[in-house]
């Protein structure tokens, strides 16, 4: 089991070394340790943050990170919360979509290639889109037109439809980092691919724990995410308080930061709005940005952010009031406080500019 098929988990080589190493699931499972617990890691960071990155800087095994790939596809398949498996095949997408373009970007500085790196040639071969996918010089490529449709079909926008682009000889003109993202599309196609697994008991027993705790960290993953204003006066103290130190310049940790952006943008804010809001610019707003586009999935749902449990295990609830005692959700707790306001306490942030 080689770093690279850690770190892409979903190609057919790295499918290939989990067979070529005769792993039980059933026995891994059974047996605990650490790829199991990487794997449900691996569904609540898909689902909190939109990424499958691990939180901590923990150096994992190559062999515990890629099988903890099967685990967190059994673990999606026997959470049964609704839009799960998408949450995660989108969050698994994202994550690749950012190694292979480190892995890309390197191949085209170093004009050469390390046996841990993922090549664009090898990811494309991968997909079955070799010749379908073809440099054109300067940064450009030609798609096959049935495989720019299927890849794009799922992509928001109208520079994705087929209408608004050339097309010369069957094939359409993309720039690289629109290749990017149709990469990043054929990867979230695969990962989606069979789930929800039929899982067998010998393999979901062992799994009650682990089920439990994601179930635990994603108990509200339905809260309220449609209001008619957004008033930073009436925010939970949560809230509050990540505002604040984003403000006065902090740079938030990375849980933190997914936690304050999901929440505004949740409460109606886009990604614009939620950089003023927070009174940041430069590399701190690209990170907002960014994290703005990684909360919404191929639908346009956004990712809610996390319930109060796990932003007490977070370390970033504090200052609870009376209110914070009965409720389980930081968007609960801003719609119970709309809902008790008074109308003239009620001035959209938007509208007042402050």
């Amino acid at each position: 089991m080689e770093r690279l098929h850690a770190r892409y988990p979903f190609l057919e080589a790295s499918r290939d070394a989990v067979e070529a190493a005769d792993v039980d699931l059933a026995e891994l499972v059974a047996a605990g340790g650490p790829a199991v617990e990487r794997g449900r890691e691996r569904v609540q960071r898909a689902l909190l943050a939109g990424t499958t990155e691990a939180e901590e800087p923990r150096t994992w095994s190559d062999r515990a990170e890629l099988l903890s790939y099967p685990v967190a596809r059994v673990l999606v398949s026997l959470l049964d919360v609704p839009g799960a498996v998408e949450k995660y095949a989108a969050a698994e997408a994202a994550t690749a979509r950012e190694r292979f373009v480190d892995d890309f970007e390197a191949e085209l500085e170093l004009k050469s290639t390390a046996d841990e790196r993922l090549t664009l040639d090898g990811l494309l071969a991968d997909f079955g889109l070799s010749g379908r996918v073809e440099p054109t010089g300067d940064g450009e490529f030609s798609v096959a037109v049935t495989a720019y449709l299927q890849l794009a079909s799922s992509l928001d926008g109208d520079e994705w439809r087929l209408a608004g682009r050339p097309l010369d000889g069957g094939r359409v003109p993309v720039a690289r980092p629109e290749l990017y993202t149709l990469l990043r599309e054929a990867v979230r196609r695969r990962v989606e691919e069979g789930l929800p697994l039929s899982v067998p008991d010998a393999i979901a027993d062992p799994l009650d724990d682990e089920l439990a705790a994601v179930r635990g960290s994603v108990a509200d993953l339905n809260p309220p995410t449609s209001f008619d204003a957004v008033v930073p006066g009436l925010f939970p103290p949560c809230m509050r308080a990540l505002l604040t130190r984003a403000r006065e310049g902090e740079a938030l940790p990375d849980h933190s930061r997914f936690s304050l952006v999901a929440f505004l943008v949740s409460a109606g804010l886009d990604a614009e709005e939620v950089t003023e809001l927070c009174d940041v610019s430069g590399e701190p707003a690209a990170a907002v940005r960014s994290q703005v586009e990684r909360l919404r999935d191929e639908t346009g749902a956004v990712a809610a952010p996390p319930s109060c449990a796990v932003m007490a295990e977070y370390g970033d609830c504090v200052d609870k009031d009376d209110l914070c005692e009965t409720i389980q959700h930081p968007l609960s707790y801003y719609e119970e406080r709309l809902a008790q306001a008074p109308d003239d306490r009620i001035t959209d942030w938007r509208e007042s500019g402050t």
